[in-house]
């Protein structure tokens, strides 16, 4: 198979990637964490896992997910604070509630909320 390759600031190196990840979520969406819980805002994706062996292996084994499948960068909120999460596809369910999410940085980012969804500004868009 083909693969393509990217650099990830976080993990410090080159990553190799399918040509073509099928993400199921995209920029903008509301999603919420399956087992966590927490509610967030995709601002960006990665193809494959692409973050640093010490986060990965930070993850308990017996929940760690798989690297081969598309992770998504999250500006996060649970009921104590805002932050970035780093999750993967399996870990991501569509945010029933389909409301805003309240996070500092969203204004950074993105333009408003309309239809369920984050629109990324356009200074940003490709």
């Amino acid at each position: 198979m083909n693969r393509t390759s990217f650099f990830s600031p976080q993990a410090g190196r080159e990553i190799s990637a399918p040509p073509v990840a099928e993400a199921r979520f995209d920029i903008g969406e509301v999603v919420r964490h399956r087992l966590f819980g927490f509610r967030g805002v995709v601002f960006d994706i990665d193809p494959v896992f692409a973050n640093s062996e010490e986060w990965y292996e930070s993850i308990p084994k017996d929940i760690r997910p798989r690297r081969d499948q598309p992770f998504y960068h999250l500006l996060a909120e649970n009921d104590e604070s805002s932050y970035v999460a780093y999750v993967s596809q399996q870990n991501l369910l569509a945010d029933a509630e389909a409301g805003p999410v309240d996070h500092p940085s969203l204004e950074q980012i993105f333009e408003d909320f309309r239809d369920g969804r984050y629109r990324l500004r356009r200074a940003l868009s490709h």
